[in-house]
């Protein structure tokens, strides 16, 4: 098995493509406690510097600590432990793992539109550098929509110009009714 890494904006986070499909869903673990329900995520969390761990479709995003140990010394244990896992044929989560997903009930015109575009456009872009963009909320009066990053975007430098310079124009010219685009943490 070959793992491929790439580099992402976010000095601290690298994208590892196992050639496979990784998750059908994202999924991001931010604690060891979190990351209990994946097999993966617990032993990438064991291993030390690692802050987060994001499963995309065909890839895992890692997070390192920057106070902890640098991308050199972290990169082969964390590729060994993606290869041992996919290799062992074991599940990427556990039976019983609750899906993170959560339906808030049928969402306005607006809000529906928001959320395909989000999905068709921008979260592609996203995750060609390791993460991922959920919608948060969007108030109808003041027009300001709430976006949430995760993976390698979450806490990356590059985040702020992104949300500002790409998904504010973008939904700014598709969704009128958009004034402004805020991350929340």
């Amino acid at each position: 098995m070959f793992i491929q890494t790439e580099a992402t904006p976010n000095p601290n986070a690298l994208k590892f493509l196992p050639g496979r499909e990784v998750s059908a869903e994202p999924r991001e673990f931010l604690t060891i406690d979190q990351a209990a329900v994946s097999p993966l995520a617990e032993a990438l969390f064991q291993l030390e510097g690692v802050a987060g761990v994001f499963f995309g479709s065909d890839y895992v995003s890692v997070t390192r600590d920057p106070a902890g140990p640098d991308w050199s010394q972290m990169k082969a244990p964390i590729l060994a432990g993606i290869m041992d896992h996919f290799v062992s044929g074991a599940p990427l989560m556990r039976e019983g793992a609750a899906d993170s997903a959560v339906s808030e009930g049928e969402d306005s015109e607006i809000v529906a539109e928001i959320k395909q575009l989000l999905d068709s456009r921008i979260r592609p872009a996203v995750a060609q550098d390791g993460g991922d963009i959920l919608f948060d909320g969007f108030d109808l009066e003041t027009g300001v929509l709430t976006l949430r990053m995760r993976g390698a975007c979450a806490g990356c430098p590059s985040s702020s110009a992104t949300l500002k310079a790409g998904v504010e124009q973008m939904m700014k010219h598709y969704v009128p009714e958009v004034t402004r685009v805020e991350q929340v943490l």
